[in-house]
């Protein structure tokens, strides 16, 4: 591989490293930030886009945890990784099942490296209120499909999230927990969200926005 492809995802690392939840700033229906509970499993709970803080461990043992992600533009199903990111799978399933990401924009999409969306004021600086440590310990090497969460450093990660689209984006170093896979019927969808980026930092070139994501427990 050439060097000028090696260099490429380690330039573009910053950027996404940026895109995490760096500011408390949120956009809620509420003034005052929902308690720490678990969203109802059948996707009854009010839209709620505040929270005071992480929620408590919401997760089945012994289920499995599908999302289904619906864009605008295709839907992908996601194997969520409970089993090496536990905390990071509840987070994301319980947002989901409180519709935080419902009706949201993916405000960044680079060509060959990530989609990145979960931030309900589509200006990279949204986030849920809380943030929660990464996990690390036990991430695999990224590829085509992989879902993880970007962070602004170290242990804030929040509900910003990034779909890797590409080989550059499959070549970040295990920074950003990565807490589900695209099932591979579906890895042709993420293929055309990639043909919708940037070929530099910024916005899709056509609008990727989140119509919804449900929770399936298998």
């Amino acid at each position: 591989m050439k060097p000028s492809r090696i260099l490429a995802p380690l330039a573009l690392l910053a950027l996404v490293a940026a895109c995490g939840d760096d500011s408390t700033d949120t956009t809620s229906s509420t003034d005052t930030p929902a308690a720490a509970e678990c969203a109802p499993a059948d996707g009854s709970a009010a839209r709620t886009t505040a929270f005071a803080a992480a929620p408590p461990m919401c997760l089945v043992e012994g289920k499995a945890y599908v999302a289904i992600i619906e864009t605008n533009q295709a839907t992908l199903r996601v194997d969520l990784r409970a089993d090496i990111a536990p905390n990071t799978v509840n987070s994301f399933v319980n947002l989901a099942r409180y519709h935080y990401f419902d009706g949201t924009t993916c405000h960044r999409a680079i060509q060959n490296f990530v989609v990145q969306c979960g931030d309900p004021t589509a200006t990279g600086k949204g986030g849920p209120g809380y943030r929660f440590a990464d996990e690390l310990d036990q991430v695999e090497p990224y590829r085509i499909g992989s879902l993880a969460m970007a962070n602004s450093g170290p242990d804030t990660q929040g509900s910003q999230w990034f779909i890797i689209t590409g080989d550059d984006g499959a070549m970040l170093p295990a920074k950003y927990t990565l807490f589900g896979q695209v099932e591979d019927n579906d890895l042709g969808n993420v293929l055309l969200l990639d043909s919708l980026a940037n070929p530099q930092d910024g916005p899709p070139l056509q609008p990727i926005d989140i119509i919804s994501i449900t929770i399936e427990e298998v």
